[in-house]
């Protein structure tokens, strides 16, 4: 019987220990959070008006409407005045074909294509030129028909 009572109080301590630990835990949670309440925005009333005086100093004034005649002689003017187009592209008022967008791709890799083309080409009748074939326009003709 005896175990049970000093194991009951151990158990006893434990929850007292437990409990003071929640209780000092809870007094910094106090303090915390009337640290935090300071730091929270202040509300911004647009279209309410608070009944509170403290509160009042949280309006918002309401927005002045701008001067909109004048806006809109303005536009009213420019409209009447005549603009003349100069120039007119037509390539941009002609719709496109399905594969613009795949050709203004390519074209960066076929420039390079072709450079590499007219090089291989001028090299190759150097060659030619070198080996003797003197006649340059019977080699092009033989060249057109192979």
């Amino acid at each position: 019987m005896e175990e049970k009572i000093g194991s009951l109080e151990e158990e006893a301590l434990k929850r007292k220990e437990r409990l003071q630990a929640l209780k000092r835990k809870n007094e910094e949670g106090k303090e915390n959070s009337s640290n935090m309440i300071e730091n929270l925005p202040k509300p911004k009333f647009r279209s309410y008006k608070p009944q509170d005086e403290s509160l009042k100093n949280n309006m918002v004034e309401d927005a002045k409407p701008g001067d909109v005649e004048s806006v809109v002689q303005e536009q009213l003017d420019a409209a009447k005045s005549k603009v003349v187009i100069e120039e007119l592209d037509i390539s941009n008022l002609a719709p496109r074909k399905p594969d613009w967008d795949l050709k203004r791709d390519i074209a960066k890799k076929l420039e390079i294509l072709e450079r590499r083309t007219q090089k291989a080409i001028a090299e190759e009748v150097r060659a030619r030129l070198k080996q003797g074939q003197q006649n340059l326009a019977a080699y092009v003709n033989n060249s057109d028909k192979g």
